[in-house]
């Protein structure tokens, strides 16, 4: 049916449980009112319904962390965000040949240890 949830919580993660707002990363549950209460009501409309953005959901979800840097650990800022299909494909095709030129400019590394003086020219 239309408006019915599809996923049935019992024992400690039931909405109804005490326990249930100290392992759910939202902190919801029977418990939570007494505490965030006052927290809820101050806050706009605006600000009750903004979701997470798709960082905070890559991260949630697949411990990917985009937020920071790799190499400097300091934030990264997000400069675009590009949803055309045709632009998508002329990166990714760009970066493809890019890694292929790359690959075939450097020749492959020798497992050989080096054999100096063992062939002289004369």
């Amino acid at each position: 049916k239309p408006r019915v949830h599809l996923t049935r919580f019992h024992g400690v993660f039931a909405p109804k449980r005490k326990h249930r707002v100290h392992i759910t990363p939202a902190k919801r549950g029977k418990g939570s009112k007494s505490k965030s209460g006052q927290a809820w009501k101050n806050k706009t409309s605006a600000e009750r319904h903004v979701a997470m953005t798709w960082m905070q959901r890559l991260k949630r979800v697949f411990n990917i962390d985009i937020e920071t840097c790799e190499k400097c650990k300091g934030p990264v800022k997000i400069i675009a965000c590009v949803e055309d299909p045709v632009a998508i494909k002329k990166i990714l095709k760009h970066l493809k040949e890019k890694a292929v030129t790359n690959n075939a400019a450097q020749p492959p590394q020798s497992r050989a240890p080096p054999q100096i003086g063992l062939f002289e020219r004369s």
